[in-house]
C-alpha cells in the first residue's frame, strides 16, 4: 500500500522543520547539502509532500540545534506520519501553531459553529472574555488575543481567503457577554460579512436534526494537497484527512448551508439582533 499523501502529521512534521531552518536562517540549498538530500527532497518535507525517514529527521534536527522538547516532538510526528488522522492535545480554547500554519496555507475555508464566534471573526474583548473563562492565564489570554487579531489579515489582506461561515443563533445571543460587547461583535460580523471573500450565514433554530448538532467542524483546502477536517475539542483537537471522512463533512456543510438563512437573511437578522441589545448595525 502507498504511503498516504500529504497527511496532517507529514505537514504538521514539515511546518516544524520549515521553522527550525528560518530560525537558523538557512536555505533549503545550504541545509540540503548539509544532511546529503537532494533541495527539492527537502522542499517536499517541509511541505508534507513526502515523509523523511526517522534517521533523517534525528540528522537534520541535530545540524540545526534544535532544543531537546521540539526535537522529541518532531521525531514523535515522524514516527507516525502516515497516519492518515490524527488527535493532539492542546490546552483548552488554543489552537495551536499547526492549525495555525494550516490556516496560513489553505487556499479556501468552511466553518460551521454552533455556539462560539469563529476565531478570525472574534473582536478582542470577545476573545479575552472566551479565553478567560476557559481558564487560561491572563498573560496567555493577551498574547492569544492579540495573535487571533493579527490572524484576520488572512480575510483582509491584500490576498484575503474565501471563508464560508454558517453560524447557529445561539452564537448571536450568548449569556456570558455583556450586550454592549455583544453588539460591538455582531458589527464586526456584519463589517466582515460585506467582503466578497466571506460568505456569512446564519442557522436558526431548527425542527429538523442536522450534523451540526454533533459539534463545530472546519474544512480547509489546499491548491495541491488534500483536504483536511479541523475538529477543535477542550483538550484535543482532531484532523480528519481520509477521502470518505471529508466527503461526510463536505456533504454537513451543503445540507447546513441549505438549512441557513441567505447572506442577506442573515445579515437582516444579525441587525434585529443588534437592536434588540440596544446598539444600531451602522
Amino acid at each position: 500500500m502507498a504511503t498516504p499523501f500529504a497527511t496532517p502529521r507529514a505537514r504538521a512534521l514539515g511546518f516544524g522543520l520549515r521553522a527550525c531552518r528560518t530560525d537558523r536562517d538557512l536555505g533549503v540549498r545550504e541545509l540540503a547539502r548539509l544532511i546529503g538530500v537532494l533541495p527539492q527532497e527537502l522542499s517536499n518535507w517541509e511541505y508534507g509532500k513526502r515523509i523523511p525517514k526517522v534517521e533523517q529527521v534525528a540528522l537534520l534536527l541535530g545540524v540545526l540545534v534544535v532544543e531537546p522538547r521540539e526535537r522529541a516532538r518532531l521525531l514523535d510526528l515522524a514516527k507516525n506520519a502516515a497516519e492518515v488522522s490524527w488527535l493532539e492535545k492542546v490546552m483548552p480554547g488554543r489552537k495551536d501553531y499547526t492549525y495555525v500554519q494550516y490556516e496560513r496555507e489553505a487556499s479556501e475555508m468552511f466553518g460551521w459553529e454552533p455556539v462560539l464566534v469563529p476565531g478570525l471573526f472574534q473582536t478582542p474583548a470577545y476573545t479575552r472574555i472566551v479565553l478567560a473563562g476557559l481558564g487560561l492565564p491572563a498573560e496567555q489570554v493577551e498574547r492569544q488575543a492579540s495573535a487571533r487579531q493579527a490572524r484576520r489579515h488572512l480575510l483582509t489582506g491584500p490576498y484575503p481567503v474565501p471563508y464560508g461561515a454558517v453560524l447557529g443563533e445561539a452564537v448571536l445571543r450568548p449569556g456570558f457577554i455583556e450586550p454592549s460587547l455583544m453588539a460591538d461583535q455582531l458589527r464586526l460580523l456584519l463589517d466582515l460579512s460585506r467582503r466578497r471573500n466571506i460568505s456569512l450565514r446564519i442557522l436558526r433554530g431548527s425542527a429538523r436534526c442536522h450534523p451540526g448538532l454533533c459539534g463545530a467542524f472546519a474544512i480547509l483546502d489546499f491548491e495541491r494537497l488534500p483536504s483536511i477536517v479541523f475538529l477543535e475539542q477542550f483538550r484535543a483537537s482532531a484532523y480528519l484527512y481520509a477521502a470518505d471522512q471529508v466527503a461526510d463533512y463536505r456533504a454537513a456543510a451543503k445540507t447546513l448551508a441549505a438549512l441557513a438563512l441567505s447572506e442577506q437573511e442573515s445579515c437582516a437578522f444579525i441587525g434585529e439582533v443588534i437592536a434588540e441589545l440596544g446598539g444600531t448595525d451602522g
